[in-house]
């Protein structure tokens, strides 16, 4: 079992003190937007063996096991991190496995540089994704039914949103969303971002369910994407409660700390709330415009005190113990290799003892037990 030593992203959207505070550390002023827990090449956790990576990649049989070796190949399927958006995130959606395949090959095919800011596809996976709020927790996810949207959007009184009502009430659900979302991104910047203040201006009067577009609008003033992100059902997630992002979802975190897990890949495709490259072409094949609520998941329990985030991925596996003070040492050992990670209280994983946001890796098949008073999560793949 290896403590691990890993890297803080301060991304401009992070918060300047959910993770120092989670830590018991002062804030250095800076934003810290992730922590990151596992072998990702981006920032790998450390190890007194080295990286993550390295070791992984000295005995991937040994580390991961052969059952995960031979279902995901010779590297830890998922990255698992703590999030703290102070700031809107990018909307944005992720593909599939196909089309990560056929993204990736076509890139590499036109000679695309890897780091290229027009590359949409770095690898050749998927990215579902899953997140769990440690505290109150702000997104979007999804697309809001048409017909619910076309009210919200008529009651900001704004004339050019006018064309959009109309669409929304009179077109079947997959037609309107693309044909609005697609009208959204491509209009002239200039006019576009005119009925972007208006609107966030009446958003901001009206406040209510119209709050959170006018704090989104705060932070990309005239951007696109914040009527995009009218398209979508807001959500506020409590504590222990969890999203499942799957392939072709539009989504974005808003605000809040969480316990993020996903398929290790950086295919990410961006509807706005960015400068960065937003490729509308490649997006529209990706979305899926299906309307649907945001599903917010709540652990299931399992036996031994293990609380379950069931998804349909077999990269990742999420769970939690939450654990009272004098209650007996559970036994966590299993075949598939695992990331162990505090969030509260104090936990002692084998031989070492964990406070909020540390962290240790276990190779598969390695004995593992976890006691004390705390919550810890726990992530692992399915084989």
């Amino acid at each position: 079992m290896d403590r691990l030593d890993n890297t803080v992203r301060p991304y401009a959207w992070g918060s300047t003190t959910a993770i120092p505070h989670l830590l018991g550390v002062e804030p250095s002023g800076e934003p810290q937007a992730e922590m990151w827990m596992g072998a990702h090449p981006g920032a790998p956790s450390r190890t007194a063996r080295g990286t993550l990576a390295e070791v992984v990649e000295a005995d991937p049989e040994r580390e991961l096991g052969p059952e995960a070796v031979a279902r995901f190949g010779p590297r830890l399927p998922f990255l698992l991190k703590l999030l703290a958006a102070g700031a809107p995130l990018s909307l944005q959606v992720h593909p599939d496995l196909r089309q990560a395949e056929e993204g990736y090959a076509d890139e590499e095919r036109r000679g695309i540089p890897v780091d290229d800011p027009r590359r949409n596809y770095k690898d050749a996976n998927h990215k579902p994704e899953l997140i769990c709020a440690l505290t109150e927790f702000d997104g979007l996810c999804g697309f809001r039914a048409p017909a619910e949207t076309a009210r919200l959007l008529a009651a900001l009184g704004v004339d050019s949103l006018e064309p959009y009502v109309d669409v929304l009430r009179a077109r079947p659900e997959e037609a309107a969303l693309r044909e609005v979302l697609t009208a959204i991104l491509t209009a002239d910047r200039e006019e576009i971002a005119h009925t972007v203040h208006e609107a966030a201006a009446a958003c901001a009067r009206l406040g209510g369910e119209h709050a959170p577009y006018a704090e989104i609008a705060r932070h990309y003033p005239g951007d696109p994407g914040v009527l995009a992100a009218m398209l979508l059902n807001h959500v506020r997630l409590q504590p222990g409660e969890a999203l499942f992002l799957g392939a072709g979802i539009p989504h974005a975190y808003l605000s809040g700390l969480g316990v993020e897990i996903m398929a290790n890949s950086d295919n990410v495709l961006r509807c706005g709330l960015t400068p960065k490259h937003v490729d509308v072409p490649e997006l529209l094949r990706v979305v899926r415009f299906e309307a649907a609520g945001p599903g917010v998941l709540r652990p299931e329990a399992a036996p031994d005190g293990e609380e379950v985030y069931d998804t349909p991925i077999d990269e990742f596996r999420l769970s939690r113990y939450v654990l009272p003070e004098g209650t007996a040492a559970h036994d966590l050992t299993l075949g598939t290799p695992q990331i162990l990670l505090c969030t509260a209280g104090s936990v002692r994983a084998g031989e070492h003892e964990l406070t909020p946001g540390q962290s240790v890796f276990v190779p598969a098949g390695e004995k593992a037990a976890v006691s004390g008073a705390g919550t810890v999560f726990r992530a692992t793949v399915v084989v």
